[in-house]
């Protein structure tokens, strides 16, 4: 049993920040709020998201799972404007899950929830520094980066207590320095790791501007990026594994 009313705006948030990874996922109806753990097809990039029930308008789900094509579900919710109400029920006798934003009625097939991917284990790493930052201060970053590299670096200075996110190009580098007065925090470890800019480039699309993004950061260890959305309602964190620096 599953039937919710949500905004349309925060329903987009959460498939934004799940279908930058994978096309297709396993949705957890808990009684207390959805949840969706997915790993993209290369084991690199991971993405776990819960969204309470206090974001819905109402909600009413009994524990079950359901397969959903991400792309037309995001389709479907981009119909609607910000302020819309998206009514969501699903027929267990189907297995069809019908949706209604302002007079657009869409019956959306699912996926057989046994024919996607295993949900991944999140590891469960202590890494040394932590940094919060402004969405739009790392996607400056990203967008710097991204000028010279198919890279990226980051690290932390520990003795200037500085995060860096860096690359370096065949003939041009990038440094992009966050000191105490531009970071909203930071735990300063040993930490510093090179990872795909692709995979960063794509988590980056689904963090907003104004939200303040956690990263947890070691030596050649994965780096985690958590951010909450929908008035601290929902939760997502991603995932990256980093690329080994052969010598």
């Amino acid at each position: 049993m599953f039937k919710a009313i949500v905004s349309a705006s925060t329903l987009r948030d959460a498939l934004d920040s799940v279908s930058v990874l994978v096309d297709e996922c396993k949705v957890r109806l808990n009684e207390d709020g959805l949840s969706i753990r997915a790993v993209d097809p290369a084991n690199v990039g991971m993405v776990d998201l819960s969204l309470d029930s206090a974001a819905f308008e109402s909600y009413e789900a009994d524990g079950g799972v359901i397969g959903v094509n991400l792309a037309r579900l995001e389709d479907i919710a981009g119909m609607g404007n910000t302020g819309d109400l998206v009514h969501l029920e699903l027929d267990e006798e189907t297995r069809k899950l019908h949706i209604r934003i302002d007079g657009l009625s869409y019956t959306l097939a699912l996926i057989d929830p046994d024919s996607i991917r295993q949900e991944p284990d999140i590891p469960d790493l202590d890494l040394p520094a932590q940094i919060i930052v402004e969405g739009n201060q790392l996607d400056r970053g990203i967008t710097a980066a991204d000028m010279v590299s198919d890279h990226i670096n980051l690290r932390v200075d520990e003795d200037a207590e500085t995060f860096h996110i860096e690359a370096e190009g065949d003939t041009d580098d990038v440094d992009f320095e966050l000191g105490a007065d531009a970071l909203i925090d930071l735990e300063a470890g040993p930490a510093d790791s090179l990872f795909s800019l692709d995979y960063l480039k794509d988590m980056n699309k689904a963090i907003p501007g104004d939200a303040e993004v956690t990263i947890e950061l070691g030596e050649e260890f994965p780096v985690k990026l958590h951010y909450e959305f929908a008035e601290g309602l929902g939760n997502v964190t991603f995932m990256l594994a980093p690329r080994i620096q052969s010598d």
